[in-house]
């Protein structure tokens, strides 16, 4: 078990606190520039659900071994990997943009692998969490993780909606670039002490996919969550990805109204996982995750009627507070009661849900 100290003075915590910072402001840059381009520069509504279609069913199909190979490697060298990678394509679509070269077929190419890319960071990164804390600070260190991605979420946002309204859509897609390979250098597995992988009966990845879908299909508690998530992140936020720019632009919007919507949801998020990081829940965790579920239902089809864009960036903040509650106190009880040999092959079905 990790001894517990401070999460602040865990310098393993503290290194995947800083990259998962840059990770995500380059990340949500990436998907707010990505969405505003689709719109307005494709001229086409289509095109933004099909970009993010584009990343996601890969990412979907790639999950099913991510969790196997996070399980078999070393977790900081898998993200290390990622990053770097993801920082590549970012790059290449930073040329196509400049060079005025971009077509919705590139586009859709690059967002898939993209997206296959992030099938094997979440994995790594969701497992990695209950290494390096002790177990007593699990939901702590989650709400810090989820607390930090929200200030991220809010912050990418509105670097894209100043950089596409004073410098360009390209310049967006650099600065993005920049940070994500930010987080590769402080994800560089040199710097960090991770353990080695532990000794495991060899077996096929075939085997150990079997093992992984047996042992959630043993646990009502993880086929329940597995419903709930599917159901979050399908008709909640990734119909929010895909409603956002389209609303934007539909009330005459510009690049900065797109970037207050999203950091609005960051926001609401953010509060949520500072209650959560300051109140630990110790019972009806699950009923608080289908409590969450249901006022994140009710209040998107309530922001689903509203006229303006001012309504919308409201009821948008109450959105991202009601989904906190289902995710961290999920992943809470799934880390604490997930056996520690199959943790890896069993969370990634639940794990990272950016992308959905």
């Amino acid at each position: 078990m990790p001894e517990e100290m401070p999460l602040m003075r865990n310098r393993t915590f503290v290194l995947m606190f800083i990259a998962g910072i840059f990770a995500v402001v380059g990340f949500s840059m990436f998907l707010t520039t990505v969405s505003w381009f689709a719109v307005t520069e494709m001229d086409s509504a289509m095109a933004v659900g099909l970009v993010l279609m584009a990343a996601t069913i890969p990412r979907l199909v790639m999950m099913v071994f991510g969790g196997v190979v996070a399980d078999k490697y070393k977790k900081t060298t898998i993200m290390f990997i990622t990053n770097l990678t993801q920082g590549v394509l970012l790059f290449v679509l930073y040329l196509f943009v400049a060079n005025d070269n971009l077509t919705l077929t590139i586009l859709l190419i690059l967002a898939g692998l993209f997206g296959m890319l992030d099938a094997f960071f979440g994995p790594a990164s969701t497992s990695l969490i209950p290494k390096i804390v002790a177990k007593k600070q699990l939901q702590r260190a989650n709400a810090v993780f989820q607390g930090a991605d929200q200030i991220s979420f809010i912050i990418g946002p509105i670097i894209a909606g100043l950089m596409m309204e004073t410098v360009s859509i390209a310049g967006s897609f650099l600065v993005a670039t920049i940070l994500v390979l930010f987080s590769a250098i402080f994800i560089f597995p040199p710097l960090i002490k991770e353990a080695a992988v532990g000794e495991r009966i060899s077996q096929s990845p075939l085997q150990d996919l079997k093992d992984g879908f047996q042992y959630v299909r043993s646990s009502n508690f993880l086929l329940i969550g597995l419903v709930v998530l599917i159901t979050l992140n399908f008709f909640v936020f990734g119909a929010l990805h895909v409603a956002i720019p389209l609303l934007v632009d539909t009330h005459g919007g510009s690049p900065l109204n797109l970037s207050f919507m999203e950091a609005s949801l960051g926001v609401g998020m953010l509060l949520g996982s500072v209650i959560l990081g300051a109140y630990t829940i110790k019972r009806r965790r699950g009923a608080m995750t289908l409590y969450g579920l249901l006022a994140s239902l009710v209040l998107f089809i309530i922001f689903a009627l509203v006229p303006s864009l001012t309504w919308l960036t409201i009821f948008i903040f109450f959105i991202g507070f009601s989904m906190v509650f289902v995710y961290i106190p999920f992943f809470t009880v799934a880390q604490e009661n997930t056996d520690g040999h199959i943790m890896s092959s069993d969370e990634h079905y639940f794990s990272s849900y950016e992308w959905v």
